[in-house]
């Protein structure tokens, strides 16, 4: 999985940073690449009008949406964003049981 950040600002550096934290957290930055774009055919592509844009592509499934678009959110909200697109929780409680516990020691089977 790709995580595109269009633009060339300095709000564009710190959303990456925060999205290379997020991953890295996570354990999932082998898993979920990321850098700054500034491709105006992907612009154009997903009707971007305010920057920064975090992009979201899955080349393998041929997916590609833009996610959050004239913000920087925080760490908490792009890691419960990934939890729900990569394990399909609605929140990130689950998973840090598990993260405590371990394997098996949850509803949610991982």
């Amino acid at each position: 999985m790709k995580i595109k950040i269009y633009w060339n600002g300095w709000q564009a550096e710190d959303l990456l940073e925060k999205v290379n934290l997020a991953t890295q957290e996570l354990w999932l930055n082998d898993f979920i690449t990321s850098e700054i774009t500034s491709d105006e055919t992907l612009k154009s592509e997903l009707n971007i009008s305010k920057e920064p844009a975090l992009i979201i592509e899955e080349e393998s499934i041929g997916f590609k949406d833009m996610i959050f678009e004239g913000m920087v959110p925080e760490i908490d909200e792009l890691k419960s964003m990934f939890i729900s697109i990569v394990w399909g929780w609605e929140s990130s409680s689950e998973w840090e049981w598990c993260g405590t516990w371990g394997c098996g020691s949850c509803s949610s089977g991982c």
